[in-house]
């Protein structure tokens, strides 16, 4: 019987399944790391895609944070002309109470009391300062803005005589009304 070695065609397959072996591995990890840097770039464009995209939008937001200014801006000069406007019409309807107020000072006033001043302040109080003959006809002329449509509560603040000259002067406060806007309002109720 003749004797055959084969360990020699074992080695060689088993080197040959090795190799085999080897190349499969090193195909799989081509694979996976051509599978790999695809994902990671696929990702990477999606994250430059998405920074892009917020770029935009910062720009926009940039954008419309300035036309909001603006709109600020104008509203406020907008609610400045409103202001302007309200005031503008308050002295319109303030004109003709002025011209009631002077003829009704002018109409009241009796002989012998003589203005020398008169100062309106805090809207509707009006204080009249002067001079008189004497303290009866101070009297008379807060009677008679008394009984006033548009004069109400007179009060004599300071009164001194002087007897050399047998003058008084004095200072007189009273509240303006507008007989005309009191009857509006009470229309409107």
């Amino acid at each position: 019987m003749t004797r055959i070695n084969l360990l020699p065609w074992r080695e060689t397959r088993r080197l040959n399944k090795n190799k085999e072996f080897y190349v499969a591995l090193g195909l799989c990890m081509a694979i996976a790391a051509g599978v790999g840097f695809t994902g990671f770039k696929f990702a990477e464009d999606k994250v430059n895609f998405q920074a892009q995209r917020n770029a935009r939008l910062d720009y926009e937001i940039a954008l419309l944070q300035e036309e909001l200014q603006a709109i600020r801006a104008l509203e406020e000069t907008k609610n400045d002309l409103l202001a302007r406007m309200e005031i503008i019409q308050q002295l319109q309807g303030l004109r003709p109470q002025i011209v009631h107020t002077f003829f009704e000072i002018a109409a009241r006033i009796p002989d012998g009391i003589y203005l020398t001043a008169m100062k309106q302040s805090s809207g509707k109080r009006l204080q009249l300062d002067g001079y008189a003959e004497s303290n009866a006809r101070v009297s008379a002329l807060m009677r008679r803005m008394d009984r006033s449509d548009y004069f109400t509560n007179p009060t004599l603040d300071v009164i001194t005589s002087n007897e050399n000259q047998s003058i008084s002067t004095f200072k007189l406060s009273l509240e303006q009304n507008n007989p005309k806007a009191d009857k509006e309002s009470e229309d409107d109720i």
